[in-house]
């Protein structure tokens, strides 16, 4: 498939990366079951150099070292998870897993997924702007709500509880020494808000004032408003269920499934008491720019 990339590996230590219509095999030496492409150890502990390399702070200075370099990101693939991550997203995690194989870190090393999140963060909102009326000064205003308090604050916040929780709840008797990393959390965010950010920040803006006036007190305004909520954070908690459900040290991930029954019951509590959603996020937009 034209535009997809997967990496499997086997038994004999093979490689096969699937790039458009060429296929590209990589051997590679073979390791002890108890070691790491990436690493070496010495009697059972990674050596000083390979456990520098690999601690949070080595790994978040090459992630934000690569923002300066755009040439060095792989757009292409981020765009490919980015259309996975509405059609199918356990594909998208199946690269995490084979990144832990052939990198030893869950989190992504590369950084165009955050660049191209940003872009479209940043182009849906000042199409809210537009829609909703505003000025140059508001919109940017909007503009700095939204990226700094909606994504990244917001963002921080919920994957440094999400971090917590499974470290905290989640994780198997067994597996205390490999916890889940706060950059995988993120990660994990990240794609989950990227189908709520186009629902709720693209294809709603045609609705707002056109097609459905969603922006009003009539039933199929809100049951339309309400129905893109619906399924925007329904995208957000699978998504957010896939992602930690492939992580192996984990167990009893399904509990991240049961805000599913209070999301339908609040669905159903909106549309018979004319709740419409979408109407107060405008309302609220246009609030904190005054």
């Amino acid at each position: 498939m034209q535009g997809e990339r997967e990496a499997c590996t086997s038994t004999v230590n093979q490689i096969l990366y699937i790039y458009g219509s060429d296929l590209v095999i990589v051997m590679l030496p073979v390791f002890p079951s108890t070691m790491l492409p990436t690493t070496s150890q010495q009697n059972g502990s990674l050596s000083a150099r390979d456990a520098a390399r690999h601690t949070a702070g080595a790994k978040r200075y090459k992630y934000l070292r690569r923002l300066l370099h755009f040439k060095a990101m792989d757009f292409e693939f981020a765009v490919w998870q980015m259309l996975y991550l509405f059609t199918s997203p356990q594909r998208v995690y199946r690269n995490f897993h084979y990144r832990k194989q052939t990198k030893d870190q869950w989190a992504r090393d590369d950084p165009a997924f955050l660049v191209l999140l940003s872009i479209w963060l940043c182009v849906s909102t000042v199409g809210f702007g537009l829609v909703l009326d505003m000025g140059f000064v508001e919109t940017l205003k909007l503009l700095l709500w939204v990226v700094f308090i909606d994504c990244i604050g917001v963002g921080l916040l919920i994957s440094t509880l999400m971090w917590f929780i499974t470290n905290k709840y989640l994780l198997k008797p067994p597996s205390k020494d490999y916890d889940v990393e706060w950059g995988y959390a993120f990660d994990v965010h990240l794609n989950a808000f990227y189908p709520l950010l186009v629902i709720l920040h693209f294809l709603q803006l045609f609705f707002i004032n056109h097609i459905v006036v969603i922006n009003s007190d009539w039933f199929l305004g809100y049951f339309v408003g309400n129905s893109l909520w619906l399924t925007a954070i329904s995208y957000y908690l699978y998504i957010t269920f896939l992602g930690y459900n492939a992580l192996p040290q984990l167990q009893n991930t399904v509990v991240l499934l049961y805000p599913f029954a209070l999301l339908v019951l609040l669905y159903i509590l909106s549309l018979s008491l004319g709740w419409n959603f979408t109407k107060g996020l405008c309302w609220f937009y246009k609030y904190r720019v005054q």
